[in-house]
C-alpha cells in the first residue's frame, strides 16, 4: 500500500472481472426479483439479497484494484448498476450507493485510514450523504463533526458512515468517515418508493474524526487507484444514477410487454390499438436513445482520462446532461406503461412497485431542474469561464 498519488493517475483501468460479475448477476437476478416484495416490507434488503451481492462481488466494483477491488471503468459501472436495477430498483439503488461510497472512500481518504478499512483485500461498506453539509471544527489531529443528515441509502448494510460537512475555519467541504455506531441512527424511512433502499437519517454532535479519515469533497486526486477517480464524486454519482435509471426504465417496458401478450386478442383490449403501438414504440426509442447518449458521452470521457487528461467543462456538462436525460427518459417510459397498463398498474405487484420506485428516484438532486438549467447555460456558450463544482456550475472568479 505504498502507492502514491503520482503513481495512480495513469491510464484508465478496464476491469477483466466485470464480464464474470455480470454473469454472476444474471444468475442471481431471479432471486433478487423474488426478494423484492420482502425487501420492501422490511425497508431494507433481505439478508439473502444482501449476502448475494457480497458473494457476487458487487461491492468491489468501485474499489481500487490495488486494494482488491475491480476498479471498473465508467461504462462497466453503468452496465452493472443497470442490471441490478432491472432486477429490483431498490436493490440497484442501495448497491450503487454502497459501492460508490466504499470505492471513493478507499480512493480519496488518507492512506493510513484506508490501510485499516481495506486491509488484506477486504472492505468495510460505507453509506451516507454528501449533498447536505454538516458542520466541522478543526482541532488537533482532526475535526469535531456535528450535523443531521438524511437519505443514507443502504446504511442498514454498512459498517461505516461517509458524510459531508463544512469546515468552519477554512470554508472547505470535506467528507468524513466514521464507524456507524458512533452516530445516532434514526430509522424513519417511510416513503412512497425505493422503500427497500433504507435511506434513513443519522446525526452526530462534536464527534472527533481523525484527519486521515477525511478528504476534500471536490478532490480529483486519488491516493489509491487510477484515472477513474480523476472524475470526482459528482461524476461517479452521475455514472451510477444513469445506470439505475436505464435498468428501471427497461424493466418497466419489459413488464408492459408481458402484460400486452396476456391481453392481446381480448375484447376491447387497448394493447391492440394503433395508438398503443405508436406510444410504446416512442417510449422504446426514447429509452434506447438515452442509453446510447450516456454510453457515447462516457466513451469520449474514458478516452480523455486514458490519455492522462482531465475532463473539460463541456465534457462534464454532457456527462451531467446525459445522466439527467437518462432519468427522465426512463420516467417517461414508466408513464407510458402506467397509462396503457390501466388497472393492472394499480394493483400490488412488480409493475406498481417499479412505477413507485421510479418516481422516488426522480426526486434526487441529480434529476432536479437546476442541474438541467446549468447544463443549458453551459451549452449556450454563455459560461466561458465556469467549471462544475459537484452539481453546480460556478464562475471561476466567484470561486475565488
Amino acid at each position: 500500500m505504498s502507492q502514491t498519488i503520482s503513481e495512480t493517475t495513469g491510464q484508465l483501468h478496464i476491469s477483466n472481472e466485470v464480464p464474470a460479475l455480470l454473469e454472476r448477476i444474471d444468475e442471481i437476478t431471479p432471486m433478487l426479483m423474488a426478494q423484492a416484495k420482502e425487501n420492501e416490507a422490511l425497508g431494507r434488503l433481505t439478508d439473502l439479497a444482501a449476502q448475494s451481492l457480497h458473494d457476487a462481488g458487487v461491492f468491489r466494483l468501485g474499489i481500487p484494484q490495488i486494494l482488491g477491488g475491480y476498479e471498473a471503468s465508467p461504462r462497466q459501472v453503468i452496465e452493472v448498476i443497470e442490471k441490478l436495477s432491472y432486477a429490483d430498483a431498490s436493490t440497484g439503488w442501495a448497491a450503487m450507493a454502497l459501492q460508490m461510497a466504499t470505492g471513493t472512500t478507499a480512493a480519496y481518504q488518507g492512506a493510513e485510514a484506508t490501510a485499516e478499512l481495506f486491509a488484506s483485500g477486504g472492505y468495510h461498506l460505507m453509506a451516507g450523504q454528501g449533498t447536505r453539509l454538516g458542520n466541522a471544527k478543526k482541532v488537533d489531529g482532526g475535526y469535531l463533526l456535528s450535523g443531521s443528515w438524511s437519505f443514507a441509502s443502504g446504511l442498514n448494510h454498512a459498517s461505516h458512515i461517509h458524510t459531508a460537512a463544512l469546515v468552519e475555519e477554512t470554508g472547505e467541504a470535506r467528507v468524513f468517515t466514521l464507524p456507524k455506531e458512533q452516530a445516532t441512527i434514526v430509522d424513519n424511512w417511510d416513503v412512497m418508493g425505493l422503500k427497500a433502499s433504507g435511506s434513513i437519517d443519522y446525526s452526530t454532535k462534536d464527534l472527533f474524526v481523525p484527519d486521515e479519515y477525511t478528504y476534500i469533497i471536490t478532490t480529483k486526486s486519488p491516493v489509491y487507484g487510477g484515472a477513474l477517480y480523476r472524475t470526482g464524486l459528482a461524476n461517479m454519482a452521475g455514472i451510477n444514477h444513469a445506470g439505475w435509471a436505464l435498468g428501471v426504465g427497461r424493466r418497466m417496458l419489459d413488464e408492459m410487454q408481458v402484460l400486452a401478450q396476456k391481453k392481446t386478442g381480448l375484447p376491447g383490449a387497448v394493447v391492440d390499438s394503433d395508438q398503443f403501438f405508436a406510444e410504446i414504440a416512442e417510449a422504446e426509442a426514447k429509452l434506447r436513445s438515452a442509453r446510447a447518449f450516456i454510453f457515447e458521452v462516457w466513451a469520449d470521457n474514458e478516452g480523455t482520462l486514458d490519455r492522462g487528461e482531465s475532463l473539460s467543462t463541456e465534457q462534464e456538462t454532457l456527462a451531467r446532461l446525459a445522466m439527467h436525460n437518462a432519468t427522465w427518459s426512463a420516467h417517461s417510459a414508466c408513464m407510458t406503461v402506467y397509462k396503457w397498463a390501466a388497472t393492472a398498474a394499480l394493483r400490488a405487484g412488480d409493475m406498481q412497485r417499479v412505477f413507485r420506485d421510479m418516481h422516488a428516484g426522480t426526486q434526487h438532486v441529480t434529476a432536479g431542474p437546476a442541474l438541467l438549467q446549468a447544463c443549458g447555460r453551459a451549452l449556450s456558450g454563455l459560461t466561458q469561464d465556469s467549471e462544475w463544482v459537484v452539481f453546480s456550475l460556478i464562475e471561476k472568479e466567484e470561486q475565488k
